[in-house]
């Protein structure tokens, strides 16, 4: 029997790599009013509040959520892994984070 998966926290610096690299997609669950303020370049908006898991993109590259300060995000794998989508990773500290690290933002 396979094990269960679990939650996989990722620094900032492990995202801006992966990103950079072209090696994972990384969702926004936050709000639109939030993304709007500032988020990741290359972040794709899926706010938890509306969030199926079976409308995400499966496949490559993995998944990677992120929300204000990790707590939303984790919910949103969480509330994945329960609907039988493998997403496990997400943004330890969220975009609060990625900024304290020095990581750059897309702002309107």
């Amino acid at each position: 029997m396979a094990p269960t998966p679990t939650l996989v926290e990722l620094e900032p610096d492990e995202v801006a790599e992966l990103l950079a690299a072209g090696e994972i997609r990384l969702i926004d669950v936050r709000e639109p009013h939030e993304y709007d303020a500032a988020h990741i370049e290359g972040g794709e908006l899926f706010p938890l509040s509306r969030l199926d898991p079976a409308t995400l993109p499966q496949g490559e590259p993995p998944i990677v959520f992120y929300c204000a300060v990790g707590g939303r995000s984790a919910h949103a794998v969480h509330t994945s892994l329960a609907a039988g989508v493998p997403i496990t990773r997400h943004l330890r500290g969220g975009i609060r984070a990625w900024i304290r690290a020095g990581l750059p933002v897309v702002s309107n």
